[in-house]
């Protein structure tokens, strides 16, 4: 296989004359497990490459085209001449900016191998699920992973960018007759994975399942766990486009600027934040209203979207930027929520008089997104809380929420912790989030 960083300058090197050029390779290797009970059901270590070719014309037309898999010479010579060719059909988007161009010094690393994730790394954790699923009363089955995914960028502008990404996941769920429970968490490194602390955490919500009361439809104070807001958290920033908010359309319209929430929360993206770091330089391997392949290689700064509960900034390219005379700010791959005290959730609980705990959500899907409401349910476990301390079960339930009208709604913040985003665990999204205290959540519903 030609090495990575030779299939950036072999399809830089076959641009057409004029056309400006970006490339990205993402090398990926990954090692998974999954298993039920004791025993392991699936296991594998795969290597992925995909190779992305951008090519904008001088008259600012853009053809995106992606190949995957082992692309000898020719191949790689081909993909950039049918972005060429596609960026010249009579339906290719038009009004693209020049690329991305400046002094950065190549990566030093840029032409070293990538080296990815190793089956061997998960061994460990092997045996502590084992260990575990001894341990746990009922079913115990879920997933792990370990993969690094090193993403190289060239243009004919000069760029020579590289990242190496790693992460570490793990997904577990309990099951008993009473209902089960869920607890997952993604860190950089399988090292950073408190197997016991999760395990000890299904336990005790497990137990908390032992009597079961009806729940009556209604608003209900709720205890948010950091993966809950970070599902939700996510949704709100997916949808933070300033292109869309500045031509009226989407939650976000007319709002920049205006108090989101009474409590000093902040909503922030930087390439260094401490366990959620991520790409230092935008990665865009299409485009759309917010995001623009002329636009890789920029250089990503710490961005505050919601300051001290005041909406700063929306997703900015370059063109929209300079359409609304805005700071360019371009989406980051990551996203850390902040407000002020600091909590454990189980301080929390036992401040609650009255409430409901909730473990994670599911299906969140869009009802109106000019309100950013969304439909979805609860999933694997919610409990009430009476005068501190948990009670019983009760039944998942349905709802609809605005994660932009739950800000305003926000009670108590805890302390930011590193989370998994369980409903967008597939996107990869590296989140640090608080739980928090909600008034008013509204279950409409048992879920199905």
């Amino acid at each position: 296989m030609i090495p990575a960083h030779e299939v950036v300058e072999r399809a830089l090197a076959a641009a057409r004359p004029g056309d400006g050029v970006v490339v990205v390779v993402d090398e990926t290797t990954h090692a998974h497990l999954r298993w039920a009970g004791a025993t392991a059901t699936a296991a594998g270590h795969v290597v992925r490459r995909l190779v992305t070719a951008a090519a904008i014309t001088p008259a600012g037309t853009v053809g995106v085209v992606s190949a995957s898999g082992a692309l000898d010479a020719t191949a790689v010579r081909d993909l950039v001449a049918t972005a060429s060719a596609t960026a010249r059909r009579p339906e290719a988007e038009g009004g693209a900016w020049p690329l991305v161009a400046d002094d950065r010094p190549p990566a030093p690393d840029w032409s070293d191998p990538c080296v990815g994730a190793s089956p061997d790394v998960l061994a460990s954790t092997a045996a502590e699920i084992a260990d575990a699923a001894g341990r746990v009363r009922g079913d115990l089955h879920g997933y792990v992973e370990h993969e690094v995914r090193t993403t190289l960028l060239g243009t004919t502008t000069g760029l020579r960018l590289r990242h190496e990404q790693p992460t570490a996941l793990v997904d577990l769920t309990a099951r008993t007759a009473n209902g089960s429970s869920w607890a997952g968490v993604e860190v950089d490194s399988p090292a950073e994975l408190d197997l016991p602390g999760l395990v000890a955490s299904l336990e005790q919500r497990l137990a908390w399942g032992a009597r079961r009361l009806d729940l009556v439809p209604g608003g209900y104070e709720v205890l948010l766990p950091p993966s809950c807001t970070a599902d939700l958290m996510r949704q709100l920033y997916w949808s933070a486009g300033a292109l869309d908010a500045e031509d009226g359309r989407g939650a976000f319209a007319g709002r920049l600027g205006s108090r989101l929430s009474s409590l000093p929360l902040t909503l922030r993206s930087d390439p260094a934040a401490a366990g959620v770091g991520c790409d230092p330089f935008l990665v865009a391997r299409t485009s759309g209203a917010d995001t623009a392949v002329s636009d890789n290689g920029l250089a990503l700064a710490p961005t505050s979207w919601i300051t001290d509960g005041v909406l700063t900034a929306l997703v900015h390219t370059r063109a929209s930027a300079d359409r609304s005379g805005a700071r360019v700010t371009p989406r980051v791959g990551n996203l850390v929520l902040e407000g002020p005290g600091g909590p454990s959730l189980a301080e929390m609980v036992a401040s609650t008089r009255e409430g409901l705990l909730l473990t994670s959500l599911w299906y969140l899907r869009d009802v109106d997104p000019s309100a950013l409401l969304l439909t979805g349910s609860t999933r694997d476990g919610v409990h009430l809380v009476r005068d501190g301390e948990v009670v019983a079960a009760v039944d998942d339930f349905r709802f609809n929420e605005s994660p932009l009208r739950l800000l305003d709604r926000v009670l108590e913040v805890g302390a930011t912790t590193v989370a998994l985003a369980r409903e967008w665990d597939d996107e990869r999204t590296r989140t640090a989030m608080p739980p928090l205290r909600v008034a008013d959540f509204t279950a409409v519903g048992r879920a199905s």
